[in-house]
């Protein structure tokens, strides 16, 4: 599922070859992942307008128009191609910007679970979503104070979008690894040194992972993620990852180096 490492991977996509070029057609394959609007809706405010900026919150891509905000969401299958043969397009290209000088821009989604709509403002819209601040700019004290009056587990407290958004399953595995935190560790019972080191690992993991393009073949060999199956050997060489399913969702970990449930 792309998580804020890939959605910031597509917006800077985006930026380098779709701002300031005016759209000369709107392609709209299929329409259920249309959000709160109608296909010639979409159509009427994209046709013949350039994007002008990029802005990324959480999971959620926008980009502004003339005369409203695009927002894209991946769902879990979905990626934005930028192209200049409009006739190599994916089987599963959902949604298309074509520009006047020949490139395209397209989501693609295999599983049809992501979304295209338009808003009047990103901040309403975040808010509308009731999206909890983004997990790369909240500060450590914010971390602090939303983790704080949170009941259940730190891996299931880090995926809540509400909560903080942009972190998902395999990051949120990766993040706290290299926390050494348990995933079942309650997130309210964090002490001073524990959230200081999540929060640092927060950032450092989501800048790494973004410097390389979300690309887990060019993530650090040291990391969870080129090791997430049960009973592949930890890449500190401290035993064997596990997998357990705290909430329903899977999570791998090294219970050597997250070996305590308390902070």
């Amino acid at each position: 599922m792309p998580e804020l490492p890939d959605v910031e991977t597509f917006r800077r996509r985006l930026a380098h070859t779709g701002l300031h070029r005016e759209i000369s057609r709107v392609e709209v394959r299929d329409p259920s992942l249309l959000h709160g609007v109608k296909r010639d809706r979409l159509r009427q405010v994209l046709r013949d307008s350039d994007l002008t900026t990029t802005r990324r919150h959480g999971k959620h891509l926008f980009a502004k128009t003339d005369g409203a905000w695009l927002v894209e969401h991946f769902g879990m299958t979905g990626y934005l191609l930028s192209t200049a043969d409009k006739d190599a397009l994916p089987e599963h290209t959902r949604f298309v910007l074509h520009f006047t000088d020949g490139r395209s821009l397209a989501l693609v989604d295999q599983r049809r679970l992501g979304s295209v709509g338009l808003v009047d403002d990103p901040d309403h819209f975040v808010a509308d979503e009731q999206l909890g601040p983004d997990a790369l700019a909240v500060t450590e004290a914010e971390l602090g104070e939303l983790l704080a009056g949170r009941r259940g587990g730190l891996k299931s407290a880090l995926m809540d979008q509400r909560l903080l958004a942009g972190i998902g399953n395999i990051y949120s595995d990766e993040i706290l690894f290299q926390a050494r935190l348990h995933p079942k560790l309650s997130a309210s019972d964090l002490d001073e040194a524990a959230r200081r080191r999540l929060h640092r690992q927060v950032r450092r993991v989501f800048r790494t992972a973004i410097e390389r393009r979300a690309d887990p073949r060019c993530l650090p060999h040291s990391w969870l993620l080129r090791h997430r199956e049960d009973g592949a050997p930890c890449p500190r060489g401290n035993g064997r990852v596990r997998r357990l399913t705290p909430h329903g969702r899977g999570a791998y970990y090294c219970p050597t180096c997250q070996a305590s449930r308390r902070s």
